[in-house]
C-alpha cells in the first residue's frame, strides 16, 4: 500500500494561498450581496463567469437570486438535470444554455 504526501509548502506560500481564499470568499460574498439587491444579473453571471465564480457551487449563486429559496433552486436545477453540488465552471454548455433560458422567464 503506497501512502500520498502532502507536497510541502513554505509559509510564503501557504499565506498566499490563504490570502487568495479570502479574497475570492470576500468577492463571492459582495457578488451575492448585489445580486440580492438587483445590482448584478445571474444570468450574464452564468453566461460569462468570472475566474473567481469557477469553483462556486451553483446552489449556492442560485440561493443568492431573489424569491428563489432552497425548494425552488431545487426544483429549476433538477428541471435542468444539474446536481446542486455543481460548479459553475463545471457546468456544461447545455445546462448552462437551459439554466439560463429558464431564468430568463422568470
Amino acid at each position: 500500500m503506497t501512502t500520498m504526501s502532502v507536497p510541502d509548502r513554505s509559509l510564503q506560500q501557504r499565506m498566499e494561498a490563504l490570502q487568495n481564499a479570502n479574497e475570492i470568499r470576500t468577492y463571492r460574498a459582495n457578488l451575492k450581496r448585489d445580486i440580492k439587491a438587483g445590482r448584478a444579473d445571474v444570468v450574464n453571471l452564468l453566461i460569462n463567469p468570472p475566474d473567481e465564480l469557477e469553483t462556486m457551487h451553483i446552489f449556492d449563486l442560485m440561493m443568492a437570486v431573489p424569491k428563489l429559496g432552497r425548494v425552488k433552486v431545487n426544483k429549476l436545477l433538477s428541471k435542468c438535470r444539474i446536481s446542486p453540488s455543481k460548479t459553475v465552471g463545471g457546468m456544461s454548455e447545455r445546462q448552462r444554455n437551459e439554466l439560463v433560458l429558464l431564468l430568463g422567464r422568470r
